[in-house]
């Protein structure tokens, strides 16, 4: 409003001068549009460049792996040799197993294809089997062992996924617990993928909102 308080008069004053009642119609008409080009761009509103802010920014922002040691369970809760239990470690779902000569291992917990726990799996001297399809993993490696779904209807679902193996972790006590070595950076980085594919879904790439 003020820009149309300041420019219009302007314009109307210049107009209502006696030495435009001699101008050639073609530059009266010229004037007259000039006028009213001024008229709209007083009105039009001002739209300022769209810029996404620091945080909404920091969202999509991947950092490196980090190694570390984390407490998943206590030591106390160690299930016997040949079970194997569930916990959480750095954000992550693990399987610590016991082998039936004591030794304990941790892997990723969603046992292929269908991410069944595999904490509720027999555990063997070498391997751990998943309890819904019969696989086998190696505990050291995490590969599959022997035969690809060969339980229930893993005849089926087997055919239709490619044997894949599990994740392995580095395990340790520490104290009363039992820790893990997972990248403590994976969940972040996860969900800023996670994320970004939101938002590139719905062209905003750069991080920032409608």
């Amino acid at each position: 409003d003020s820009l149309a308080t300041i420019r219009l008069p302007s314009v109307l004053s210049r107009l209502s001068r006696p030495s435009l009642a001699t101008m050639s119609p073609v530059r009266s008409i010229l004037i007259a549009l000039a006028a009213s080009l001024a008229a709209v761009n007083a009105f039009a509103p001002m739209v300022a460049p769209r810029v996404a802010s620091r945080g909404q920014v920091s969202m999509m922002a991947k950092t490196g792996p980090k190694l570390k040691y984390v407490d998943a369970i206590k030591t106390a809760d160690l299930p016997a040799p040949g079970k194997a239990v569930s916990a959480v470690a750095g954000g992550l779902d693990v399987c610590i197993a016991v082998a039936e000569d004591g030794l304990i291992y941790a892997m990723g917990n969603k046992a292929p294809p269908t991410g069944t726990p595999l904490s509720g799996g027999k555990v063997g001297k070498k391997t751990i089997k998943d309890p819904q399809f019969g696989t086998e993993f190696d505990l050291d490696t995490g590969a599959v062992v022997g035969k690809w779904c060969p339980g229930g209807f893993g005849f089926v679902i087997g055919k239709l996924f490619e044997p894949v193996g599990v994740p392995t972790y580095r395990v340790k006590k520490g104290g009363a617990n039992i820790q893990v070595e997972v990248d403590v950076n994976f969940k972040e980085n996860f969900e800023s993928k996670y994320w970004k594919g939101i938002l590139d879904a719905q062209g905003k790439t750069e991080g920032g909102y409608y």
